[in-house]
């Protein structure tokens, strides 16, 4: 099974000024926000006779389910050449394709951009509206926190990939042997790390040295609403009272010296799942293909629940990674680029990249019987994707991400980073994290509520 991994975030300060820099020279985000639908339309006719036709397209995409879909897609149809290319993972990615974008050359026709990322791209005009192709009628074909996601005003930037509802993945011998309770709130979740550490001093509840991503989905998951844009006018507010109610919690953690400050994806990382002194994960549904490929030793030890909720017998979740596939405007194959985006994010591709180990985002695929009722031996023979469909059910609607989020993630480390490591609390860190958000976003043109 491939490994899905979702890596942590680099810093991208280049990237975003190149991406805003182009932006800001014709008017901020008028086409994405509230744009009428491309005029040029192009018909699954028009699909049809591209594939008939052939060509090449490149493909530039870190995801390794690809690999397969873009193999069978050109055994589908054979005068079709797909080239894919892994350009870098995340940020290393896109500082590559704003290059060449600038270049005027060597763009590739597909690309995989992150949910969080692809706001940027559509504001810098670097995406393609995919309401040209009919993706607008792909409307309630996907769960609504990706579909939701590839949105930026009325248009449609990118086809959702696959999708990262949160729950809680917990090491059921450690969980027996200290005799604990899964943890349905997050009270419940802070007394089961007191209590877990308090018998064993080597053993924490979880992980946590700071991450950006994290952050705004627990954030999320409260109901917070810390992001607002309304066409080139922004907003930064993590004052709010669920944004409170998560630092409130999560700060008593800290102080008390409850969390492993570990760094997700390190060496030490998979040592503490695998010896079970990490004994849980609050993180996307896309972690099982990690559990079962890098902790060998957690087999049969881990199980799947929801996550934990802020009231109790509440049903709310958020998502938590997540890519998309997009086209650049600057591609020179549109329509046979899009043939495939239909094909690997809502047609016969999705299968073939669910059994390779990714999350669909696809309604048909969390409903099918067969995906449902699935059976993970490495989780001692739970059905783990009833658990995970349940959560892609429950994401709380409405959330948004700034149009430069690429820039405020890449600043998380100094500002609210901080409560990890000196007296700073994650008040001071967000409220840190804030300002300058909103003065990188005054800086770069926006008009900002502060």
């Amino acid at each position: 099974m491939a490994m899905i991994r979702r890596h942590p975030l680099l810093p991208a300060a280049a990237l975003t000024l190149s991406l805003l820099a182009a932006a800001c020279g014709s008017s901020i985000g008028d086409r994405p926000q509230g744009a009428a639908a491309p005029s040029t339309a192009v018909s699954e006719a028009d699909l049809r006779k591209a594939l008939d036709a052939g060509g090449s397209i490149t493909v530039w995409a870190w995801e390794p389910t690809l690999k397969k879909v873009a193999a069978d897609f050109q055994a589908e149809h054979p005068k079709v050449k797909v080239n894919l290319v892994n350009a870098g993972t995340g940020n290393d990615q896109y500082t590559a394709l704003q290059n060449a974008i600038k270049a005027g050359s060597g763009v590739p026709d597909v690309a995989q951009i992150e949910y969080y990322a692809l706001p940027q791209f559509a504001l810098a005009r670097s995406v393609a509206d995919l309401r040209a192709f009919g993706a607008d009628r792909l409307d309630g074909a996907f769960t609504p926190g990706p579909w939701n996601s590839v949105h930026v005003g009325d248009g449609v930037y990118g086809l959702p990939m696959d999708s990262g509802p949160m729950a809680l993945f917990y090491n059921k011998e450690v969980f027996d042997r200290h005799d604990l309770k899964v943890p349905a709130t997050w009270e419940e979740f802070a007394a089961a790390a007191e209590k877990l550490h308090g018998a064993d001093p080597e053993a924490y509840i979880t992980n946590d040295s700071g991450d950006a991503g994290f952050t705004t989905s627990m954030i999320w998951q409260a109901g917070g609403r810390p992001y607002t844009v309304k066409g080139t006018d922004v907003g930064v507010d993590f004052t709010e009272p669920a944004t409170q109610r998560f630092t409130a919690t999560w700060q008593k953690l800290i102080d008390g010296g409850l969390l492993a400050p570990v760094t997700s994806w390190s060496d030490a990382w998979y040592k503490g799942l695998g010896d079970g002194t990490i004994a849980t994960l609050v993180i996307g549904a896309w972690m099982p293909a990690n559990l079962e490929s890098g902790v060998k030793a957690g087999n049969g030890k881990w199980r799947v629940a929801p996550m934990p909720q802020w009231e109790a017998g509440g049903r709310a979740t958020a998502e938590n990674g997540g890519s998309s596939l997009a086209i650049p405007e600057a591609g020179a194959n549109k329509t046979l680029a899009y043939a495939f985006l239909e094909y690997a994010d809502a047609g016969d591709g999705v299968r073939t990249r669910v059994d390779g180990g990714a999350f669909p985002a696809t309604t048909a695929q969390l409903r099918d019987p067969a995906f449902l009722d699935e059976e993970f031996p490495y989780f001692g023979g739970q059905k783990v994707n009833r658990v995970l469909a349940e959560s892609a059910s429950q994401v709380v609607p409405g959330w948004s991400y700034l149009p430069f989020q690429v820039y405020a993630n890449s600043v998380f480390n100094d500002t609210v980073g901080k409560a990890y490591t000196s007296s700073a609390t994650l008040r001071d860190g967000l409220n840190a994290w804030q300002d300058a958000s909103l003065r990188y976003g005054e800086e770069q043109g926006f008009t900002v509520r502060r």
